[in-house]
């Protein structure tokens, strides 16, 4: 998904978690964050465990989306934009324990950020940090020529086989273990071949969700939206109900926050 957001020099956001009802669980890690204070900025030291980056070409509406599972899982997180990302020196990204990289676009996320802030977050990785990267945010991670974070050993990642028929959002099946399939959104993301652990399928045999190691860091990378709202379903069909995307979604987040692998198909 494509955004015309902008970072801008606001200060880096502490998100805490809101009294809502808990989505129906499919898959469930062990666990659990407590609440932190609206409205505060941590101070070193003292950081939320996951970090959220908002920035220059990220969706709005994806980093909404992100927010609602984390909020609805009362995860404690961090939200910093391109402009804030800049200045955040190596030492002070390793205090949290995930970074997440939502949807958007890819050139533009890799081009907000100057070249040391994209080293800062390799070496964070590197030096144990967790990634999740959502379809852009999976881009990023690759070896893209615009500013990405290569995490990958070389590879660049390509476009999922529909974006040559020139579909650009579709329902897609995904198979995980145990021929399970979930229909997943999908909208412009890439298919993930050359690099890690397979964990989820295009209909077409192309990895659709990916994990692996980059030095001391656990990266799980995704090119479908498992978090996208009811909203963004419109005009498709889907096999599998919404609550059980968001499952997976959230998933995904406790497999990278705990540093777990999951299940191969």
């Amino acid at each position: 998904m494509d955004s015309g957001l902008t970072g801008d020099p606001a200060p880096l956001a502490w998100k805490s978690c809101e009294p809502l009802a808990l989505a129906v669980v499919i898959f469930t890690f062990a666990g659990s964050m407590a609440c932190g204070v609206r409205g505060s900025i941590p101070a070193a030291g003292a950081s939320a465990p996951i970090l959220l980056f908002t920035g220059t070409g990220t969706s709005p509406g994806d980093v909404a989306a992100v927010e609602a599972i984390l909020d609805r899982d009362r995860l404690d997180y961090a939200t910093v934009n391109s402009w804030r990302l800049n200045l955040m020196p190596e030492s002070r990204l390793r205090e949290y324990r995930l970074l997440i990289v939502p949807g958007g676009n890819f050139v533009k996320i890799g081009n907000s950020l100057t070249a040391t802030a994209a080293a800062n977050l390799r070496s964070a990785v590197q030096n144990g940090v967790n990634y999740l990267g959502i379809c852009a945010g999976a881009f990023f991670a690759g070896d893209s020529p615009y500013n990405g974070l290569n995490l990958t050993s070389g590879v660049r990642f390509g476009f999922y086989a529909a974006e040559s028929q020139g579909i650009h959002k579709a329902a897609v099946a995904i198979t995980g273990a145990g021929s399970t399939t979930l229909d997943q959104y999908w909208e412009d993301g890439p298919q993930l071949a050359g690099w890690g652990e397979v964990v989820g399928t295009y209909p077409d045999g192309t990895p659709a969700v990916v994990e692996g190691e980059f030095g001391r860091g656990w990266v799980i990378l995704s090119g479908v939206h498992p978090e996208a709202a009811e909203s963004w379903r419109r005009g498709l069909t889907f096999a599998t109900p919404v609550e059980m995307d968001h499952a997976y979604a959230l998933t995904l987040i406790r497999a990278a926050l705990n540093r777990a692998s999951l299940l191969h198909p």
